[in-house]
């Protein structure tokens, strides 16, 4: 491959969630990026399978978000985060709630979708404590559950090669996963794994609802391969939830702003949580920002009870939180998916996006499962013995050389097209990794 770079320079940067002796090996080098392809240093055009990491579903190089950008940078690149406000702050911050649930109308600005995470873990015990119920301080997440990098995401995380690196996290405890057998291959919500919902009863049992502050879920978890949640699985977590008086959190960073065909995954699957963190799709990828939507009465609980009003009512929040350049990205963002009408447009979409994809279950025996919804689908391959991520690895390198970008985790490949995606591509695209797998198996 082309580039420009030495082997000192390779080395400096050590890489994020990357294999860095293999790739420093055969760097892969993206030049530019402009619509639904990226170009590499070959100058080879390659179709964004996963809108950048799930973040762009507007495509690349959005002239509207470019300009609110540049006009940015030139007016007021930043602003102090304490203590003062910028305008756009408080704009973006009211757009936001136009999409979330109702009720969920106050929004805290962070960087990442893992200070998202953090921020709504520390809000969650500190409101507890507001309310006079300090004991309530353990968490509650679930396997195959991705929340972030940070210590407080990956104690609630339940991806285990994201745990057990790093020894003792946050005191979190795991629901199972809702992969289950005979719903393998399920169009949209499987019929099969709404009662694992009813192992978050035996965890109450186990450490009392008195010690337990909330319970974190994504709606559909991406990380781990696009796992939907089963019929009446999350209204069933949101009834026990209410029952013993656990906060419920939704990790939306993935789901928000279009890539479930709704707003939000809250609304895709008819359940509203208490909380809902988001980064990602806010800013189309653009410039990092991450937000958490809380219910009124969380925040009214802190502003009741912080003492003098020039007092904090919470002691927390991020040098870059709503930084004026982020919010004018995601203005701009937010105002491109409304005028477009992208998510009624993936909506629209899904059910071919679903037919395309499921008619890769027969095109190799090492397909063992197929899952999907609304613009996002996750695909289980057989593991070679003894190296389970191997087979994704390689069909994602021989995608790449193709002209295709996906995402390999674990044993799955993971597909994000941009909401704008049009149906010669999807065929393309879906042809192209069918060819691939049934190369490699």
């Amino acid at each position: 491959m082309s580039h420009h770079l030495t082997q000192a320079q390779l080395d400096a940067h050590w890489m994020a969630y990357t294999g860095n002796r293999q790739f420093k090996q055969d760097p892969r080098i993206i030049t530019s990026a402009a619509g639904h392809y990226y170009t590499d240093s070959d100058g080879r055009k390659i179709f964004d399978g996963l809108s950048g990491l799930w973040t762009c579903g507007l495509g690349h190089s959005v002239p509207a978000i470019n300009e609110a950008v540049a006009q940015q940078v030139k007016t007021l690149d930043y602003s102090p985060a304490f203590q003062f406000g910028h305008e756009k702050s408080f704009l973006l911050a009211e757009q936001i709630t136009e999409f979330m649930p109702a009720g969920l109308n106050r929004i805290f600005f962070t960087g990442s979708g893992s200070e998202s995470v953090d921020t709504a873990l520390k809000i969650a015990r500190a409101y507890w404590r507001k309310k006079g119920m300090g004991t309530k301080t353990k968490f509650i997440g679930r396997a195959k559950g991705y929340h972030g990098a940070g210590i407080s995401g990956f104690s609630v995380g339940g991806i285990p090669a994201n745990r057990t690196l790093y020894g003792q996290g946050l005191e979190s405890y795991h629901l199972p996963h809702t992969q289950v057998p005979g719903s393998e291959f399920s169009k949209g919500m499987a019929e099969h794994g709404k009662e694992r919902a009813e192992d978050l009863l035996n965890l109450i049992m186990m450490h009392d609802a008195s010690n337990i502050a909330a319970v974190i879920v994504e709606p559909m978890s991406g990380s781990a391969g696009v796992i939907v949640p089963p019929k009446g699985y999350l209204k069933r977590l949101r009834e026990i939830c209410d029952q013993h008086n656990i906060l419920l959190i939704f990790d939306e960073v993935i789901t928000a702003f279009g890539r479930m065909g709704a707003k939000t995954g809250a609304e895709a699957f008819g359940v509203t949580p208490d909380v809902i963190t988001m980064a990602k799709q806010v800013t189309n990828g653009v410039i990092p920002m991450g937000a958490v939507a809380f219910k009124q009465e969380i925040y009214e609980t802190f502003m009741d009870n912080g003492g003098p009003d020039y007092m904090l009512e919470v002691p927390h929040g991020y040098t870059y939180s709503a930084h004026p350049i982020a919010c004018a990205a995601a203005l701009a963002s937010l105002d491109e998916i409304k005028k477009q009408g992208l998510i009624e447009r993936v909506s629209h979409m899904s059910s071919a996006w679903e037919n395309s994809v499921h008619q890769l279950k027969d095109a190799s025996p090492i397909i063992t499962d197929i899952r999907n919804y609304g613009f996002a689908a996750g695909i289980t391959i057989a593991p070679i013995d003894g190296e389970p991520a191997k087979r994704p690895f390689q069909i994602a390198m021989a995608m790449w050389e193709k002209g295709y970008y996906v995402r390999y985790g674990a044993d799955t490949i993971q597909l994000a097209p941009p909401f704008t995606t049009e149906h010669a591509e999807i065929d393309s695209l879906i042809n192209a990794l069918g060819d691939t797998i049934r190369q490699q198996g």
